[in-house]
């Protein structure tokens, strides 16, 4: 799945729900979006899942663009994509990894069986209600949902330009808000990685049509679009030689939260009513107060 934006927040989650509407735009430009779209930096892979070899289930998976990076890291990965014409690109490309064409909503994984969830530009499209327990369900204790997205560096005079062209929803102030706010999953941590993308005057076009914007246009403005952006290629003289466009890979984590069921004795003691802690009677103990 691509980048662009939900009618609403991040925090309640897309309008027209996971499988309507922009979200599944991409499937007509399938080869577009395999040929234009960026990669992930390695290092922001291993900062998502860890070095250590694990069992990675990732959601909307596209075309495999991480999924690639995922497996080069030794992970067992499961890739799930609920656009078949995608999936069948990944399917293409990787043929020893397992796939599902499913959403993120309900997914093919029984209960606590992977260590990491991850999602690589696509978080934003799924109802988050409904995805977010399901992505803790099928976690391990300690598993951790990972989310990252590609930024075009817009400090960059030339890349601003290419954003008024292309667009630039996938600058969100606060992309991981639905997490942050989850009771499923507790702190969310943060990293960005550098990386750069060689663009040329074919793979430029086919960027900009990847993006949903483009890709829902009409014939006649979708040719007038993608012939503006290789004009603006063609501006800057670079012929064969291409562009390098640069990318911040922003990066969150958060390890799941297992709801209490009851079942666990409670330690002996006397129960403090103000920090709802258990006292043994001892002067060391500490409160200890979630900022969260």
């Amino acid at each position: 799945m691509a980048d662009q934006p939900p009618a609403t927040s991040p925090a309640t989650g897309p309008a027209t729900g996971p499988a309507t509407g922009l979200a599944r735009s991409f499937g007509a430009v399938a080869d577009a979006y395999d040929r234009g779209r960026p990669s992930y930096p390695r290092e922001a892979a291993a900062w998502l899942t860890g070095t250590e070899a694990c069992t990675v289930l990732e959601v909307g998976a596209g075309t495999g663009k991480l999924t690639k990076v995922l497996a080069g890291l030794g992970h067992d990965v499961h890739a799930t994509e609920p656009d078949p014409a995608l999936l069948a690109v990944l399917k293409r490309d990787l043929p020893d990894v397992p796939v599902s064409e499913s959403p993120a909503e309900d997914l093919p994984l029984p209960d606590a069986s992977v260590d990491v969830v991850v999602a690589a530009q696509c978080f934003h499209w799924f109802d988050h209600e409904r995805a977010l327990p399901e992505i803790a369900r099928v976690l391990r204790p300690g598993g951790r949902l990972a989310l990252v997205w590609n930024l075009t560096d817009h400090r960059v005079p030339w890349v601003r330009r290419l954003g008024a062209l292309i667009g630039t929803q996938e600058h969100r102030d606060d992309p991981a808000a639905a997490v942050v706010t989850s009771p499923h999953f507790g702190f969310v941590e943060d990293a960005s990685f550098k990386h750069w993308q060689v663009v040329d005057r074919h793979s430029i076009r086919d960027l900009a049509l990847s993006r949903s914007n483009v890709a829902t246009l009409d014939p006649e403005a979708q040719a007038a679009k993608l012939a503006e952006v290789v004009g603006f290629y063609d501006e800057y003289g670079r012929g064969m030689d291409g562009m390098q466009l640069p990318y911040l890979a922003r990066c969150f984590r958060a390890t799941v939260v297992r709801e209490d069921d009851g079942s666990a004795e409670e330690p002996e003691g006397e129960r403090d009513p103000m920090t709802d802690t258990i006292s043994d009677g001892t002067d060391t103990d500490m409160l200890l107060i979630d900022f969260r």
